[in-house]
């Protein structure tokens, strides 16, 4: 980034001391306009992959429109803050209390503590489990005006996990064998009221929402995936809000329009480690070695990234002085003309952009190289499912949980159910499981620091580009809600 753009990355990112005290309830009521309020028409860069299931990615999807809400939500600080439950504390090793607010569901029912409890148990039942889940068996029942959580290990971090997107709450009624419905059924303060296949949805506000009546009335959802659409529209008045602006596009627009903050996004290389030739160690190495990332940064970028140090980037400020040298790669080996295919997606368009310069760069070391580009919700089952050698994603290492260990389990364990590598190392395992039985804040950083070592001593994964992201604002519009970890977009208080 260049040093005025530097200034953007959040310096109160440092993960805040892990919470074990209860919390007092902090007011989200919002002040102001009372009245009908303007609607607001959102252009989002990913249609619904899921049917807007809660369990994977379109978990952020509501999370962004202010459907859903958790138990908790994470605060600028990165520390878990109040939501559905207004306090906690832990009564054990294994067992938390978490005392809920008054609130009702968007159905009309009231929020109880065995509502809440169902809805935990749904989501550890679902498959495959929300990610913020990976490697955690949990149970949840109510007790008076409470749920008690119990883990069957300890879990330092539950507070930060159950702030994660896939473990929103919802009605009784949403919930049916295999799907949950989150029409009407929700707590935030807007309410899905329908969806029209991957193309739009139509939100109206919750009048009785518990943290106060939201200022736009409604939202007018567009899912856009072309980047140069999404920025066309915000230029003539189509949408207010257009998210994850192009960087060739940012140049186009009005300046007063543009909003950029600094995440916790890494964009790397995955190569696919369980079959085809990314399998053998050596070929990983030759791919890593043959990387040269700096060229992603400035041809793609355009200095809107830093280059990819690691799993974690600067906007987790803590990693950097923390980082251990990945020990005991292999050496790499000749490609002697060996065949792969690399596939990406289009709906972040500088994805497509980095393919080419990578295409470019492993031809150059001896591979063979065939691109495949697909809309990300017609590449992901297969990307998960190894169909392919390698895959160029973009992931924010923090938005599953908040908790650094998280992105870890998740993502590069044997059972993790995001694990894009399809990593399954020993090694690997056992740093992250030692990183995820540590409470004390600065220890945990340093392991997961360790653990993040393992990984990228498999050369499974090969870190390129650090993001900033860039949102079209329309100039009467306030209140929006722009987080490094992409959790949030509107709120009560974003309005026009």
């Amino acid at each position: 980034m260049t040093a005025v753009r530097r200034r953007h990355t959040l310096g109160s990112l440092l993960l805040a001391p892990l919470l074990t005290a209860c919390f007092a309830s902090q007011g989200a009521d919002v002040e102001g306009d009372t009245g009908d309020g303007s609607r607001l028409r959102v252009a989002l860069a990913f249609p619904p992959a899921e049917n807007l299931s809660p369990y994977g990615d379109d978990a952020t999807l509501l999370s962004r429109l202010g459907v859903t809400e958790g138990l908790t939500a994470l605060d600028a600080n990165g520390a878990a803050g109040p939501a559905l439950a207004e306090s906690w504390h832990r009564e054990n090793d294994r067992t938390w209390l978490f005392t809920l607010r008054e609130a009702t569901f968007q159905d009309g029912s009231e929020v109880t503590p065995a509502a809440v409890a169902a809805a935990l148990t749904h989501a550890t039942e679902a498959e495959p489990v929300p990610a913020a889940l990976s490697g955690v068996t949990l149970t949840a029942e109510g007790a008076g005006d409470a749920v008690r959580i119990t883990t069957k290990s300890a879990d330092p971090v539950l507070p930060l996990r159950l702030s994660s997107p896939g473990l929103a709450v919802f009605a009784p009624k949403a919930y049916a064998p295999g799907q949950v419905n989150p029409v009407g059924t929700a707590t935030g303060p807007f309410e899905l009221t329908k969806v029209t296949g991957s193309t739009s949805a139509a939100l109206d506000r919750f009048d009785d929402y518990w943290g106060g009546r939201a200022q736009a009335s409604g939202i007018d959802a567009r899912f856009i995936a072309d980047g140069t659409a999404r920025a066309n529209a915000l230029r003539t008045g189509q949408v207010d809000i257009a998210e994850a602006i192009p960087v060739a596009q940012a140049a186009t627009l009005d300046k007063a329009t543009i909003e950029e903050t600094a995440t916790t996004r890494t964009t790397s290389l995955y190569l696919n480690t369980r079959s085809g030739p990314f399998r053998n160690p050596a070929l990983r190495a030759a791919a890593r070695e043959a990387v040269d990332n700096s060229a992603v940064v400035k041809g793609v970028f355009e200095g809107y990234a830093d280059p990819g140090t690691g799993i974690y980037g600067p906007a987790v400020t803590w990693a950097e002085g923390k980082r251990v040298r990945p020990t005991g790669r292999a050496t790499a080996a000749a490609p002697r003309g060996t065949s792969v295919t690399l596939a990406t997606y289009d709906n972040r368009p500088e994805l497509p952009e980095a393919a080419q310069v990578l295409q470019q760069q492993l031809q150059k070391a001896g591979f063979k190289v065939t691109l495949v580009v697909r809309e990300y919700a017609r590449l992901e089952t297969d990307v998960l499912a190894g169909k392919f050698d390698a895959f160029i994603g973009a992931r924010n290492s923090l938005v599953d949980t908040g908790d650094p260990v998280g992105v870890l389990a998740s993502d590069y364990t044997c059972d993790g159910g995001y694990n894009l590598s399809r990593l399954c190392d020993r090694k690997v395992d056992r740093a992250v499981t030692e990183a995820d039985a540590v409470a004390d804040t600065g220890a945990r950083q340093d392991a997961a620091m360790r653990a993040e070592a393992a990984v990228l001593g498999t050369d499974a994964v090969v870190p390129l580009a650090h993001q900033g992201i860039i949102a079209g604002v329309a100039t009467d519009v306030r209140g929006v809600l722009l987080d490094p970890y992409e959790r949030t977009l509107v709120g009560p208080g974003t309005r026009r």
